[in-house]
């Protein structure tokens, strides 16, 4: 592979971890305040919309637009981050999440909300979604050492799912079964807490790169890195399709749960249902060191792969509670164990001064799919009905075990966690 001199110079460059404990805890604690106010607030967004319109399309255009940025946005960030400070990018997009929320809760509270007003706050929540996490993945090797990186991602993840996934939802659903201004000004808050949490995570967290930032080049190393990258290049195909089908099925699943929905959930009953996500999550989180340990890393992505179909597929078939909440269950702990044995993959296979680029690459892949999924589903859903969604999506994940099954080797895998290609 051919790079420019910078990144070639800077290819083995890593960080030294210092302070390990001390650091990590911070950004630990402040993974947990975001991802509570994530959970939260993206119940609360599709929820209002749904109050604004009761068009599927205008209701899915809300997940579009949170993953939207990650089109736009996802390569010029992750050059930044080879570049500029890695904390104080999580700070910088901290603070717009604290403005656009309170924006949106000081909106509904006044009775000035407006469909438009909605979809610009969700871009933004997501721009600034893709600078936190391009910046906390890449920032991650840099204070924990490699032999502990499975560990430490579980950890990171475990909080991002108890919180996204499990307290979030449904204490959405209680807050806006209250007041939906409530639900999205306590989101606003637990997001303002983060902030004093990243500024005690002292040090520098700047890439030892030399010369200067060209924007075109930099994105070139990266995508290049990645393309090149026969193993890293196959994940983010797989993600790309699975985040399809999970854009799609976030984007339309309110409006198969809760009233007039088939399923005839309330808005509380609605975030209980998503909480069982955060009840995978956890179980996921638990398991993924044990399971890799067991059978080993690929047979630990092989599970996620057919958690997905499972979790997509079933809304095709049935509209019972108690099934589709272990489909999600089955989902949720399938796509926690993928983050960290991916994620770590990643992080050993990435040199340092190349972590910010690759990582967002490959991030590039997953939302994509997210927008694609989002944007399908609402066209399917309107032409076709709900289930259909459901079904072809299911579908399309299901044929990912040819690429699995042919590429992703326990050799690759090996290959990529020592830092070298197969």
């Amino acid at each position: 592979m051919t790079r420019g001199k910078t990144a070639g110079k800077a290819a083995g460059v890593r960080m030294t971890p210092t302070r390990t404990g001390t650091r990590f805890r911070y950004l630990w604690m402040a993974t947990g305040a975001t991802n509570l106010a994530d959970g939260i607030v993206q119940i609360s967004l599709p929820l209002l919309a749904t109050r604004i319109t009761e068009s599927p399309g205008a209701v899915a255009g809300v997940g579009a637009a949170l993953t939207l940025p990650w089109l736009l946005f996802a390569l010029p960030v992750g050059a930044l981050a080879d570049r500029l400070d890695r904390r104080l990018m999580m700070l910088g997009a901290n603070g717009l999440r604290v403005f656009a929320v309170a924006l949106l809760a000081t909106l509904v509270a006044v009775e000035a909300m407006a469909l438009p007003v909605l979809y610009l706050a969700a871009f933004a929540m997501g721009l600034a979604e893709v600078v936190a996490d391009t910046s906390a993945q890449a920032i991650l090797p840099a204070i924990v050492p490699a032999e502990r990186l499975d560990r430490s991602n579980a950890r990171l993840f475990g909080t991002q799912t108890l919180m996204n996934r499990f307290v979030g939802p449904p204490l959405a659903g209680v807050l806006a079964g209250v007041s939906l201004a409530l639900a999205l000004s306590t989101g606003a808050w637990l997001y303002l807490a983060a902030l004093p949490l990243l500024v005690l995570m002292r040090g520098t967290f700047r890439p030892q790169v030399t010369g200067r930032l060209r924007l075109r080049r930099d994105v070139g190393d990266g995508l290049r890195f990645l393309w090149d990258h026969r193993l890293l290049r196959t994940l983010g195909i797989i993600v790309l399709v699975m985040n399809t089908g999970w854009g799609a099925w976030l984007s339309i699943i309110v409006l198969f749960a809760v009233e007039p929905g088939p399923m005839n959930l309330s808005s509380g009953g609605y975030g209980l249902l998503l909480a069982a996500m955060g009840i995978g999550g956890l179980i996921g989180t638990l398991i993924a060191v044990p399971i890799q340990q067991l059978i080993g890393s690929r047979w630990a992505i092989c599970a996620d792969i057919l958690g997905t179909v499972t979790m997509l597929g079933i809304p095709a078939l049935t509209a019972n509670l108690w099934v589709i909440g272990g489909s999600i269950i089955i989902g949720g702990a399938g796509a926690t164990m993928w983050g960290v044995v991916v994620t770590s993959i990643r992080q050993q296979a990435v040199p340092d001064a190349l972590l910010g680029r690759v990582g967002s690459a490959f991030r590039l892949f997953g939302y994509s799919g997210s927008t694609l999924g989002a944007l399908v589903a609402g066209v399917i859903a309107e032409l076709a009905g709900l289930r259909p969604v459901f079904a072809t999506t299911a579908a399309l994940s299901l044929l990912l075990l040819i690429p699995f099954f042919t590429i992703v080797t326990n050799e690759a895998l090996a290959a990529a966690r020592s830092g070298s290609r197969p």
